[in-house]
């Protein structure tokens, strides 16, 4: 069976990172004003079906539950995988914080510098106030923005605490936090094997993930902290009770869970 999803899958990625590399140069991208050939009318309906195309060909069917806040926003979101932002931006277009190393990847880092991903040197807290700034200027202006706080991918299997510095932005802007829950699994469980093993490259990664039997993609969206009186670290607090309530429940389709126990760490709506 792995031999018959390469046989398919393989070519479809290759056909659809070229797609990318076209749409790229003929549509642009508003978020950090850029101009493609033929305007930006039709991005973000490009950016969704192209980011929902490809997790379909790496084997996932997309769930989304929830309501994404309108524009502007900043959205919290647990750290699982590289295919983190296409699961977020098959539902919706904003840009992204992630790691410096990202733009060094073939292909998909050209495409994420061109998509206005903001790229960050962790470790180093001259560029996070670098990202932090462009993260504001991009607010302030109507746009939204993704952030993963636990500063990096882990084994999948809890979510980790949040960095709390990052969600600054919101309360120097006056935006609302939206906590997004990514699972990818069956039966509304985390599967184990999604995230990188211990070693693994990218490339690596991306090879075996082609080759997995199909599973559920699910992205929820769950109700947003508003701030207010209480401080970064409530919030991120906040954002993180919420997103591992979804997470770790037996039923992630249920979020109940998950809105009690954001009102119970800080005000939300």
């Amino acid at each position: 069976m792995p031999a018959l999803r390469y046989a398919w899958r393989l070519p479809g990625v290759l056909v659809l990172l070229l797609l990318g590399l076209m749409l790229t140069v003929l549509l642009g991208n508003p978020l950090t004003g850029r101009r493609g050939l033929l305007g930006v009318r039709c991005w973000q309906p490009a950016v969704l079906a192209w980011s929902g195309a490809m997790l379909r060909l790496f084997g996932f069917r997309i769930r989304s539950q929830g309501v994404a806040l309108a524009d502007p926003v900043l959205l919290v979101a647990n750290h699982v995988s590289w295919l983190d932002i296409q699961a977020v931006h098959s539902q919706r277009a904003a840009s992204f914080v992630a790691k410096s190393e990202i733009a060094r990847w073939p292909v998909v880092g050209w495409l994420a510098r061109q998509a206005g991903t903001i790229f960050h040197r962790r470790g180093d807290p001259d560029s996070l106030q670098a990202v932090m700034a462009v993260m504001r200027e991009r607010l302030a202006a109507g746009q939204s923005v993704i952030v993963f706080p636990e500063g990096g991918t882990g084994r999948g299997d809890r979510v980790r605490p949040f960095h709390a510095r990052i969600l600054q932005v919101a309360l120097d802007t006056g935006v609302p936090i939206q906590p997004v829950a990514l699972v990818y699994g069956r039966d509304g469980r985390m599967d184990l094997t999604v995230p990188f093993r211990p070693g693994e490259t990218f490339l690596t990664n991306a090879l075996r993930l082609l080759g997995q039997a199909p599973m559920e993609a699910r992205v929820h969206f769950l109700p947003p902290l508003v701030p207010g009186e209480q401080g970064r670290r409530q919030l991120a607090d906040a954002a993180r009770a919420c997103i591992a309530a979804v997470v770790d429940g037996v039923d992630t389709a249920d979020t109940d869970t998950a809105s009690a126990a954001m009102a119970a760490a800080a005000p939300c709506t």
